[in-house]
């Protein structure tokens, strides 16, 4: 069996963003040279994110506005959290959207069904942070 581990890293001038990581990922199960396995991404921020969903135009605008409306970043004195740091929501945001996916690799290939991508989830930006990629297989 064969074992590869890339990092990915990130910094986002807002607080929140979501970038499209599907290329990039299927770039790195490439690298591996893993043709059958799992491919594993995921945020090693707590206040970070990956997901799986469709790159539709306007759905992630869709998920930022109803993420707000969940965890709104302001005010930041309703979080207890908030008494250093303001990034309570983000805290929340992450455990909404998730840490991680975990996709089969068929014929060397992610294997999705239709129309899903892989995205990286920021929700308190502007510092550097990072995703992990675990693939194994042979």
């Amino acid at each position: 069996m064969k074992s590869y581990k890339e990092e990915l890293w990130f910094k986002t001038d807002q607080r929140r963003g979501y970038i499209n990581i599907t290329d990039t990922v299927q770039k790195a199960i490439d690298k591996s040279g893993v043709r059958e396995g799992l491919c594993l991404v995921n945020a090693m921020h707590i206040t970070a994110s990956v997901f799986i969903n469709d790159d539709e135009r306007g759905l992630i605008q869709d998920f930022d506005d109803w993420l707000e409306k969940l965890a709104p970043h302001e005010p930041v004195s309703s979080y207890r959290h908030n008494t250093g740091e303001d990034n309570a929501d983000g805290h929340m945001k992450r455990q909404i959207m998730g840490r991680e996916v975990v996709v089969a690799i068929t014929d060397g290939q992610l294997d999705f069904g239709p129309w899903e991508q892989i995205f990286y989830g920021e929700f308190d930006g502007r510092r550097k942070k990072r995703a992990l990629i675990k693939i194994i297989g042979e």
